[in-house]
């Protein structure tokens, strides 16, 4: 990515969610999802390029449930009336620590959008390697089985074959700069 240019900072981008030019624009395209426009809580992973994401739930109304890095401090939940006008400024993890309210556990979401590092059209998705993005999952459904699943990544992202073991969930959607899929 950083070779291709379409890596952001913070960098390098090895060992972390890389954040990417089109973040934004991948956001945005979660607003043709159903379940995204229905959610009324939505949990979003605290790396850089799902700044947005928070960014726009918010901004749409809804409440934003974040695991703290690697879930040492629980989950913070922000909500727009939490936030008032400081958006922008809630959306980032320090915003997020002062503005949100710190939970030990999740509460019901109806809606997940975590990053990858990786991502397959199946929907199998490669984290950072620490198994938080799954574990956040796996709570998320323990609560709710239904619940959906998305990513943003940018397109380059998007490899013909994630490998996936027992204890991989899967993304139902997948939400780049250039497309939006929908896993079968």
């Amino acid at each position: 990515m950083e070779r291709r240019g379409v890596a952001l900072p913070p960098l390098p981008c090895w060992g972390r969610i890389p954040n990417f030019k089109g973040a934004d624009v991948a956001a945005r395209r979660l607003r043709e999802v159903p379940e995204y426009v229905e959610a009324r809580v939505i949990l979003v992973n605290p790396d850089s390029p799902q700044l947005h994401v928070r960014r726009m739930a918010l901004l749409d109304g809804k409440t934003v449930v974040m695991p703290t890095p690697r879930l040492k401090q629980g989950f913070l939940v922000l909500t727009p009336e939490g936030v008032g006008g400081r958006v922008d400024e809630a959306s980032t993890i320090r915003g997020a620590f002062k503005y949100g309210r710190r939970v030990d556990e999740m509460p019901e979401v109806d809606f997940v959008v975590e990053g990858s590092v990786a991502v397959d059209l199946q929907g199998n998705r490669l984290g950072k390697g620490g198994g938080y993005g799954d574990r956040e999952i796996a709570m998320a459904k323990a609560r709710r089985p239904d619940v959906k699943v998305a990513t943003t990544v940018h397109s380059i992202q998007v490899v013909e074959r994630v490998p996936a073991g027992e204890g991989d969930y899967r993304v139902d959607y997948i939400a780049t700069e250039r497309y939006l899929y929908r896993v079968c």
